[in-house]
Formats: C-alpha cells, structure tokens, sequence
C-alpha cells in the first residue's frame, strides 16, 4: 500500500514519465529485473551525492534510511561506483566543436552561416578544406579517421568531386545507436533537471515550455512538423552562435558552468478517453 503522504499527483506524473523509458527498455530486452539494479544504483549515488548533512559523506545506514535500499547492497554498489556517467562521448563533444567551427569560421562556411561543401584532402583545398577543418579543432585525431566515422553516423556525405557536405546544420547523428543512446540520456537528464528544479520551487526558475493540441489532421501535424525543423532550427543556431561567442575556454574549471537548449516535437494519435486540453 501506498504512503498517503506520497503526493499522487507525482506518483502519476512518474508513472507517465516512465511510459517511454519501459517501451524503450522491453524493445532492447531490458527486463524489470535488470533496471531494478540500475535503479537501485542511481538512488544511493543520488543519495549519496546530494543529500549530505553539513556536506559530510552520508554513511550506509543513512543512505539505506533515505533510499529503502539494503545496507549490504549500499556498501556493495558505493564500491562499485561508476563516476563517469555525465560527460558526452568524446566522439560527441569533438563532432559539435567541428560542426560549430564549420557553420561559424571562415573559410569554411559562408557569411551567413551555411557551411561549404569542403574539398577532402588539404592537397585540394588548402586552408578550405576537411582536413584544415579537423586541424583548427584539434591536431590529435587524423581528418580520414572523423570522415570514416562521420559517413558512419550519416552526419556527411562524400560527392564524386572528393569533396564533403554536412548532412545537418547541428551534430546529430542519423545512424549509430550508441551516439543516440548518450544523447538520449544528455537530454533527457537536463530537461528533467529543469522540470524537477521548477517543481522545487527553489531560485530562479528555468525556462520550460511547450505548446500542445489533441485534434489535429495528419495533414495538419505534417506542416507543424516542417516549421518546427525549419524555424525551430534557425532558433537553436542562434543560440549557439550566442553561446559560442559568450564561451569563455581559458575559464578556471571551478566557474565554469554548462547550459543546455532545446527543442522537440513529438505526435501520437490521440487518446478518445482522455480529457481535451488546450494551450
């Protein structure tokens, strides 16, 4: 039976969050069984992390007090405590900092922030090239190894000049599942950090909005769609260019702060027996 001093309402609102993680993990053969344990291992690191009396390291009676979780399974998972679950694959964060560089600097893209179509080899291009442009990045990883890997992922395409186009306007991969996995989670994290931050009722809150119709035509949904990607687009690359320009690299890590900015679209068909809405 339930506590009655759990709040329904986030009990319901938990319950329809989960919806799509669960559908995501019963087709990838994720059994309760096995996210249970992975369960099990957020709530101590959580607890363990951020919910400290006079920022002292919690023991395990207190962590299993506050999580419900074993004493014995605390020790054991606080030993084997994974630290590096936040940051992007370097894969990510290296393929934003070539897409940005090539939509924002010259000689590489035009001035109103289209990017060119790059010659491959530098031998072609010289300082307009692929290779110039995997080299004002970074000089540690060879421009032919991020072309292999770009081709992969669908995030360019090579024409039968030798010479390399940017599928998108952003690092989005269209194929590999690993790289959608970890934006997946990038993602989700952060729109939930600021939904759950909103919710506290504690400092300024973060932006957080969406608009949300339940009668519209397929015809209808298909010209909301091309907006959303076409205007919704040119919103999310002016505020990188913002953020690009406000990036400050030589900052002492211990100022530092990281944002997120986003924007989605989702459809399904609406539910006869849910209650209508309006925005």
């Amino acid at each position: 039976m339930q506590s009655p001093t759990l709040p329904p309402s986030l009990l319901r609102a938990l319950r329809r969050v989960m919806r799509p993680l669960v559908r995501l993990m019963l087709r990838k053969g994720i059994t309760y069984t096995v996210f249970a344990d992975l369960l099990k291992e957020v709530f101590v690191d959580v607890a363990d992390r951020e919910f400290r009396l006079d920022d002292k390291v919690p023991s395990d009676s207190r962590i299993s007090l506050l999580t419900g979780v074993h004493r014995k399974d605390v020790r054991r998972l606080r030993n084997e405590s994974d630290t590096s679950f936040s940051a992007l694959p370097e894969n990510i964060t290296l393929g934003a900092q070539l897409v940005n560089a090539w939509t924002r600097c010259g000689p590489f893209c035009t001035d109103a922030g289209q990017a060119l179509p790059l010659p491959r080899l530098a031998s072609a291009g010289g300082d307009c090239s692929f290779d110039a442009l995997v080299a004002k990045v970074s000089t540690d990883i060879r421009a032919r190894v991020v072309l292999d890997e770009w081709l992969r992922l669908g995030v360019v395409r090579l024409d039968d000049q030798d010479c390399v186009h940017l599928e998108t306007q952003a690092f989005v991969p269209q194929k590999g599942f690993d790289e959608k996995a970890a934006y997946l989670g990038h993602n989700l994290h952060d729109h939930a950090s600021a939904a759950v931050h909103n919710l506290s009722g504690e400092g300024q809150p973060f932006f957080e909005r969406s608009v949300h119709y339940d009668a519209l035509t397929v015809a209808s949904v298909d010209t909301l769609r091309e907006a959303v990607t076409k205007e919704g687009m040119q919103t999310l690359l002016s505020f990188n260019r913002l953020a690009a320009d406000l990036d400050t690299p030589d900052l002492p890590a211990e100022q530092q702060q990281r944002i997120t900015i986003g924007l989605y679209f989702y459809t399904e068909p609406t539910d006869p027996d849910s209650p209508k809405t309006s925005p």
